[in-house]
């Protein structure tokens, strides 16, 4: 199964952003136990963060990010890009 990667950006302030932020652990550790392997985490520097997951295809890719709770609730904007693995 191929990984995907989608890196995000904050759009809402952050009380608005971190009321979403139980829902999307919940939903990120629903994708560990459907076998998809994903991480998540934010970026220390500054706003944003990214997802790690793998999918069967880009379709599969595009719906499993159409389902996290901070896309659904419009507080951040992504780019989605599967990611090639070089070196394990």
């Amino acid at each position: 199964m191929p990984w995907f990667v989608k890196i995000e950006k904050g759009i809402v302030n952050k009380p608005v952003f971190d009321q979403y932020i139980p829902a999307h652990a919940a939903y990120v550790k629903d994708l560990i136990a459907r076998g998809h392997e994903a991480k998540t985490g934010y970026w220390a520097e500054y706003g944003g963060g990214m997802l790690l997951f793998r999918a069967e295809s880009l379709d599969e890719a595009r719906a499993i990010v159409a389902a996290d709770p901070l896309i659904q609730n419009h507080c951040v904007e992504y780019e989605l890009h599967e990611w090639r693995v070089v070196v394990e």
